[in-house]
């Protein structure tokens, strides 16, 4: 093994492993709360610098992550549940095992739809901070 790469592999942190219960609260989903929602906050346990968010959603009935621009791409997986998700005006229904990738720029958001509450993984990159 080169030197280099041996240095690269050793230079990593050592994993971080997080219980979902010792992240979660009840909150408003974010932009614009509409209704209530559990969030798992997973990667804030995670220590800087960190180059994803992950996290997990659970829309309680009724509850929307309201339309917002977003700065880089983003995906939405269902867990279970169904609901609606929008990117610029487009909508279409997902439900569990569905997943809805969206781009760098556009205006998205997505809300539970039928009887139960709608969880999902959202995960997108960090993108770093580009003030002076």
């Amino acid at each position: 093994m080169s030197a280099m790469l041996v240095m690269l592999l050793a230079a990593a942190p050592p994993m971080v492993v997080v219980d979902e219960k010792s992240v979660a609260r009840e909150e408003p989903p974010p932009h614009g709360a509409i209704g209530m929602s559990t969030a798992y906050r997973i990667s804030d346990a995670v220590p800087q610098p960190r180059a994803m968010e992950f996290r997990k959603r659970i829309l309680h009935v009724g509850a929307a992550i309201g339309v917002h621009p977003i700065a880089h791409d983003e995906v939405y997986y269902v867990l279970s549940g169904e609901g609606e998700v929008e990117s610029d005006g487009v909508v279409r229904r997902l439900g569990p095992g569905m997943a809805a990738y969206l781009y760098n720029g556009a205006r998205v958001g997505i809300r539970q739809t039928g009887r139960a509450p709608l969880a999902l993984i959202i995960s997108y990159p960090v993108v770093p901070d580009s003030k002076p």
